[in-house]
C-alpha cells in the first residue's frame, strides 16, 4: 500500500514529481535524497520528454522502462540503513547488504566491454531492452535543468573573455546551435558575460521553454529578423540573446554570405548522436522521425553530411577571424566522418578555456533543497558569501543566479569550487541543517564534467599534457574514492555528452543532513573528489597541479632504495 499510495502521488506516468517538505517516504533521508532526485530528474519542468524517461541530450533516460522505474522506486522506498541498491542501465537488479557509511545506490549505465563499445551494438542491446543512455547526470539521479551546466558554461566564456576580450564579452556575438538541455544554458551564459547571444534550434519548444525559464530574451521566426536584432545590440554593446527557429548549418551559410562574422562560434546539438539527437538540414521535425524510423542508415549518412557542412562554415568563419570552438559534442568526430578532413583545426573547450581551473580541483560544485523550498537555497547562497569574504567572483555568480536563474524542479544552486573549499562548503551545509538554518536535508553533487572524474579525448582530456588522453584508470579510481569516502550514491557511465565509444566517467552525490554520520561522508568525500582531478593532472606534468597537490599534501613519498 506504501508504494502504490506513493505512485499515485508522485510517479504517475508520465507526470512526475519529487515529495516536497519534511515528511520522509522512505525509510531515512539516506534513502529519501536518491528517490526525490529520481523523480525530481523526470519532472515535466525538468525533464526534456519524460513520456520517454529522457531527461536531456536527445536520449539521456533516468531509468530503463517505466516498469523498470517502477521497480527502483519501490526499492528505494524500502532499501534499509545497511543496504546498497544495485543499478544495472536504469534497472534494479538487487539489493546487497554494507554498512552505514557505504553508498546507498550504485549506478552503472551504458558500459560495454571497449571492442564492443560503438553505437550499432549499443543500439542493438537497447533495442533488446538491455541497456539505456545514461548521459551524465541523467541516469545518476542529479541533473537540476539548465542550470546544471549554466555555471559551467558561464565559467568557459568568461575564461574566453579574458584570453581574448580583455575580461568582457560587451560588443561581441557568439554563435551557437541547440537550445536543448545543455545548449539551453549558453544565452545565459554569454550575457551575463555582457555579450551578445544567437542560437538556433529547429525545435520551436526547446526555445519556448528557454525563453519560460528566462534563459533567452527573444524568439526570432526568420535569419533576417535575429540578424538585425543581433547586429544592432552588438553595436550598442548591450546584453542580448535571441533564439531562431531554424538550422545551425544554413544559418551560418546564410551568415557568411551576409558578410555577418561572429565574434564567437560554437555548437551545443546533440551531435554526440547522430541518429537519434541530430537534425539534419532540410529535415522538419516529423520528417526527421519518419526517416529514422523507415531509414536509419540514410538518417545517419545525412546526419554525418550535415556535420561536415556545418563544421566547414565554422572552419571558414575561423579562418575569417571568429574564435571557433567545439562545446564537447563530439561534432568534430562526427564531421570528420561525414568528410570535413580539418574538422579538428577548431579546438575543444577544455584545453582551451577550463583546464588550468581542473589543475586546482576545481568543478561544477552543485546541491538541491530537499525540501522544495527556495529559501533553503538563498541560506545556503549567504553562508557561502560568508565563507569565502574575499572570493568576489563566486559572490557575483551568486547575486546574478538569485536575480536571473529560474528554478527547474526542487530549488538547487551551483557554482565552482576546488580543493579544500567543497569540503569546507559540504560542512557548512551539513551545520546549517543541525541548526535548523534550512528546513530540510541537502544533497551535494556534480556534473561529471570535472577535474578527475572523466575520460573523454574529445572533451575533458583532449589534448593532455602527457598523453594520457584515452586512459580511464581516472575516472574508475574516482569512483572507487567515492564510494570508499561513503557518497550516498556513485554512478559510473559511458558515453555521456559524446556518444558511445567516446567516453567514461564518474559521478557522485553526497547527502547533507545534519548528522554526524553525514559529517564525517562529507569531510571524506568532498576531499577525495577534487583530489582526484588534482592527482591526475598533476600525474600528467601540470605545474599548476603539481603545485596543489604539493599544497594539499597529496604527493607521494618519494622511494629512494639508497636510503630505505
Amino acid at each position: 500500500m506504501l508504494t502504490k499510495a506513493f505512485m499515485e502521488e508522485y510517479a504517475q506516468h508520465p507526470r512526475y514529481k519529487a515529495p516536497r517538505g519534511t515528511k520522509l517516504h522512505a525509510l531515512s533521508w539516506q534513502t529519501e535524497a536518491p528517490l526525490r532526485m529520481l523523480l525530481n530528474n523526470l519532472d515535466a519542468e525538468v525533464a526534456e520528454d519524460p513520456a520517454h524517461l529522457i531527461v536531456y541530450g536527445g536520449t539521456g533516460q533516468a531509468a530503463r522502462n517505466v516498469d523498470a522505474l517502477q521497480q527502483i522506486i519501490d526499492s528505494l522506498l524500502h532499501l534499509r540503513e545497511d543496504e546498497s541498491l544495485l543499478i544495472q542501465s536504469g534497472k534494479a537488479v538487487g539489493v546487497i547488504k554494507t554498512h552505514l557509511e557505504a553508498p546507498r545506490v550504485l549506478i552503472a549505465n551504458s558500459n560495454l566491454v571497449p571492442h564492443w563499445a560503438t553505437l550499432e551494438n549499443f543500439q542493438q542491446l537497447q533495442a533488446k531492452g538491455l541497456t539505456m543512455y545514461g548521459q551524465m547526470t541523467a541516469g545518476s539521479w542529479i541533473y537540476i535543468g539548465t542550470q546544471g551546466i549554466l555555471q559551467g558554461t558561464y565559467e568557459t566564456f568568461a575564461a574566453l573573455a579574458a584570453k581574448s576580450f580583455n575580461n568582457t564579452l560587451a560588443g561581441t556575438l557568439t554563435v551557437s546551435g541547440g537550445l536543448g538541455g545543455m545548449g539551453g544554458a549558453q544565452p545565459l551564459a554569454v550575457t551575463l558575460n555582457q555579450g551578445v547571444f544567437l542560437g538556433v534550434d529547429v525545435d520551436p519548444a526547446r526555445i519556448q521553454k528557454r525563453l519560460a525559464t528566462r534563459y533567452l530574451d527573444k524568439i526570432a521566426r526568420n535569419v533576417e529578423e535575429a540578424l538585425d536584432w543581433v547586429v544592432d545590440a552588438k553595436a550598442e554593446k548591450k546584453a542580448l540573446s535571441v533564439g531562431l527557429v531554424g538550422d545551425i548549418g544554413s544559418t551560418l551559410q546564410k551568415m557568411l554570405q551576409a558578410k555577418i562574422l561572429p565574434d564567437i562560434v560554437t555548437d551545443q546539438t546533440s551531435a554526440h548522436d547522430p541518429l537519434n539527437g541530430y537534425i539534419p538540414t532540410g529535415l522538419s521535425l516529423p520528417a526527421a522521425q519518419a526517416l529514422r524510423q523507415s531509414d536509419p542508415k540514410l538518417y545517419m549518412q545525412k546526419s554525418l553530411s550535415s556535420m561536415a557542412h556545418h563544421v566547414r562554415h565554422m572552419l571558414e568563419m575561423q579562418k575569417q577571424g571568429t574564435i571557433a570552438f567545439e562545446y564537447g559534442n563530439n561534432l568534430r568526430a562526427f564531421a570528420l566522418e561525414g568528410g570535413e578532413k580539418d574538422a579538428f583545426n577548431i579546438p575543444g573547450f577544455v584545453p582551451e578555456f577550463i583546464r588550468p581551473l581542473f589543475c586546482e580541483g576545481k568543478g561544477p560544485f552543485r546541491w538541491v533543497a530537499l525540501s522544495g523550498n527556495p529559501e533553503d537555497i538563498y541560506a545556503t547562497d549567504q553562508a557561502l558569501m560568508e565563507l569565502f569574504p574575499e572570493n568576489t567572483k563566486l559572490h557575483a555568480w551568486l547575486k546574478a543566479a538569485q536575480a536571473k536563474v529560474a528554478f527547474q524542479g526542487l530549488p538547487a544552486r551551483i557554482c565552482w569550487l576546488g580543493m579544500g573549499e567543497r569540503a569546507l562548503a559540504g560542512l557548512q551545509f551539513n551545520e546549517l541543517v543541525r541548526q535548523g538554518k534550512v528546513s530540510a536535508p541537502l544533497v551535494i553533487g556534480r556534473d561529471h564534467l570535472d577535474a578527475g572524474s572523466v575520460a573523454s579525448p574529445f572533451r575533458e582530456t583532449e589534448n593532455m599534457r602527457d598523453g594520457s588522453d584515452a586512459i580511464s584508470d581516472w575516472p574508475l579510481l574516482n569512483v572507487l574514492g567515492n564510494c570508499a569516502g561513503g557518497a550516498t550514491w556513485v554512478s559510473f557511465h559511458h558515453g555521456g555528452g559524446v556518444g558511445i565509444g567516446y567516453s567514461q566517467h564518474a559521478g557522485m552525490v553526497v547527502l547533507a543532513d545534519g548528522t554526524e554520520r553525514a559529517e564525517r561522508c562529507l569531510k571524506r568525500v568532498l576531499t577525495i573528489d577534487p583530489a582526484l582531478g588534482v592527482i591526475r593532472h598533476a600525474d600528467a606534468g601540470y605545474p599548476q597541479a603539481i603545485a596543489c597537490a604539493e599544497k594539499n599534501h597529496l604527493i607521494l613519498r618519494q622511494y629512494d632504495p639508497r636510503t630505505q
